[in-house]
């Protein structure tokens, strides 16, 4: 019998999440591993009046491809694949891992092809979802591998991520709806702010110029579970702004990034005017330079957020839930989303989580609004 808890999920994702209407057209995609929740969220797509289109991949086919796929296959991007994001009116995606580290030893410059290759699908794809015109949402289906990478047992595994969704009570649209106003209060107050500095005991020192860009509330309708504020940097700052091309300092990132599967320690990307200009890791170092280098548009920011999610706490080794960690920000390098007015294009989107909780503050204008990863005004998230 199917975890009545999924039911709940492919609910909240048809009708909240990407509200899909009868007569569109829904793609749902992941990992064969998920096929109970895919099995659900076709059946909800169906009592919504859509039309399901499910793709289902397994490890077995990626990890085939990487293996024998010679320069000329990695780089090529079926012309499909492009009729399909541009007739499709919803994407419902799984994140259902059979091994998280599957990816692990792959040569990083087969990785950077097959991820430079998808350029133009996923420059379609966030400009769609820029203009209103396709509705997206992905999400974690409890499977072993995520569930052995957080260290817990796979039935302490799914009640973290259902109770990370507040899918243990008995509303959960009606708790994302107020999650959503807090939020909003967050985004309201950033609104016309020009500069923001972060800073945490870890050494982050850095600076981001968001001087006319869109500030977009994340309650539920793209990620799932969801928890964030993000924006992109203003590229065109100048010489005049604290952070010309709009990023400028260093960054010292709290926990490993993950990357297709492989794990980069103690990352320090230091930027000036803009871009990247030193990166080292502990572990891992050239993968990080390899997904740098992999485009022009690789070692510029394409997005800047702020956790907002105090129902999750620890880290899991898992982007999703991690980013959304009350208390964090992070920093994406690659493609910025154009409904932010970042214009910045790429294959790569690596999202790179900061811990502010230990002693770290973000200003906004010289104002601080946060402190230890607690937001300083009264009915923002977290400070009920």
């Amino acid at each position: 019998m199917r975890d009545p808890r999924l039911d709940k999920l492919a609910s909240v994702l048809v009708r909240y999440s990407v509200g899909v209407q009868p007569g569109q057209l829904v793609r749902i995609a992941g990992d064969v591993v998920g096929l109970p929740l895919i099995e659900a969220i076709h059946e909800e797509v169906l009592r919504a009046g859509g039309h399901p289109l499910v793709r289902l991949t397994s490890q077995n086919m990626v990890d085939a491809k990487f293996e024998l796929a010679n320069d000329e296959q990695l780089s090529h991007l079926p012309d499909l694949t492009l009729q399909e994001v541009e007739a499709i009116d919803a994407a419902i995606g799984l994140w259902a891992d059979v091994n998280t580290k599957a990816m692990s030893k792959v040569d990083p410059k087969k990785v950077g092809l097959s991820s430079a290759a998808r350029r133009p699908y996923m420059d379609k794809f966030f400009q769609r979802a820029a203009d209103g015109s396709l509705k997206w949402t992905g999400t974690q289906y409890p499977s072993d591998a995520p569930a052995q990478d957080a260290e817990m047992s796979l039935r302490q595994y799914a009640d973290f991520v259902f109770k990370a969704g507040y899918l243990h009570l008995d509303d959960p649209v009606a708790k994302w709806e107020e999650v959503s106003q807090k939020q909003q209060k967050v985004v309201d107050f950033l609104t016309g702010k020009k500069h923001l500095h972060f800073t945490s005991a870890g050494g982050t020192d850095l600076h981001v110029d968001v001087d006319g860009m869109t500030w977009i509330n994340c309650d539920g309708h793209e990620n799932f579970p969801d928890g964030e504020v993000f924006t992109g940097p203003n590229l065109k700052a100048g010489s005049d702004s604290p952070a010309p091309g709009g990023v400028n300092g260093v960054v010292h990132y709290s926990f490993p990034a993950v990357h297709n599967g492989r794990e980069v320690h103690d990352i320090v990307l230091t930027f000036k005017d803009g871009k990247v200009v030193d990166a080292t890791a502990s572990k891992n170092e050239d993968f990080l330079i390899a997904m740098l280098d992999q485009d022009d548009g690789a070692r510029t920011l394409g997005e800047i957020a702020i956790g907002t999610n105090y129902a999750i706490t620890d880290y899991t080794k898992n982007t999703l839930f991690d980013e959304k960690i009350g208390g964090t920000f992070h920093a994406a390098v690659g493609a910025g989303y154009p409904e932010t007015g970042n214009s910045n294009q790429s294959g790569l989107h690596w999202d790179m989580v900061c811990d502010l909780r230990p002693g770290g503050t973000i200003t906004a204008d010289g104002e601080v609004f946060s402190k230890n990863g607690k937001f300083v005004f009264e009915g923002w998230p977290g400070n009920d």
